[in-house]
């Protein structure tokens, strides 16, 4: 599936990062991706989005649209041509546009689920909840620090930007192949977060990750980013 280039803005990201348990993860992503580890660990989380502007390069803003988005994300790994190549998998997308439930697995890569979002944005306090048309549900709280958690696997917050800035070429299932989507950020700028709550009912469905299996690590925060979305080549899907 290519799409032409996608231009817009970043009105605000939040990347709410877990560490896995590997084996747990192997068991839910299909071949040919297998777990990117950091220190031995799976790294998974969401990212809640707001999207604003969204249209074909070169078209004027006036005609974009604006969104909230939310998808659940794998770092990932795979071999191709000989090179060991990184990104994303995401099992799943969700988006407050039904314009984005039309055309995602036809013009835009992945499906995704409609769902119904509850933003709050006030002095750098944040709250995001939403809940699918499947019933899949996620709330966070978190609040603007300076001070990276020194409790996260990745240590610094220098090394938790390298790691995700890394992670731009996501893939999303689409029937019998995996749609690629790259993100290109005009910029790239990580804040942390520090986060009173946090809740998805995906990573909390113990059928897919056994109690224990997942433990919140940090979050960071990406604000007023001008991007591109760019196609990748698919990947066929193997047995």
């Amino acid at each position: 599936m290519k799409i032409p280039t996608i231009h817009g803005y970043i009105d605000r990201r939040i990347l709410i990062n877990f560490t896995a348990d590997p084996n747990a993860v192997e068991k839910i992503i299909p071949f040919p991706f297998r777990p990117k580890l950091y220190k031995g660990r799976a790294i998974v989380g969401m990212c809640l989005i707001r999207l604003k502007n969204i249209k074909p390069k070169g078209f004027p803003d006036f005609i974009g649209v604006n969104s909230e988005n939310g998808a659940h994300r794998i770092a990932v790994e795979w071999g191709e041509n000989g090179e060991t190549k990184t990104g994303v998998y995401i099992p799943r997308r969700d988006t407050s546009l039904k314009l984005n439930t039309l055309v995602g697995g036809r013009i835009f890569p992945g499906k995704h689920y409609l769902a119904k979002f509850h933003v709050e944005e006030k002095d750098g306090n944040y709250h995001v909840d939403f809940k699918s048309s499947d019933g899949t549900e996620i709330n966070i709280d978190a609040s603007e620090t300076v001070i990276f958690s020194d409790k996260s696997i990745f240590e610094t917050l220098e090394n938790a930007s390298e790691f995700f800035e890394n992670g731009d070429l996501g893939y999303s299932p689409n029937k019998d192949k995996f749609d690629g989507l790259r993100l290109k950020a005009y910029t790239w700028e990580v804040k942390p977060l520090d986060v009173s709550n946090v809740k998805s009912s995906f990573f909390e469905n113990e059928e897919l990750f056994p109690k224990g299996s997942v433990t919140f690590d940090n979050a960071l925060l990406m604000t007023n980013i001008e991007h591109e979305w760019k196609s990748e080549a698919e990947i066929k899907e193997t047995k």
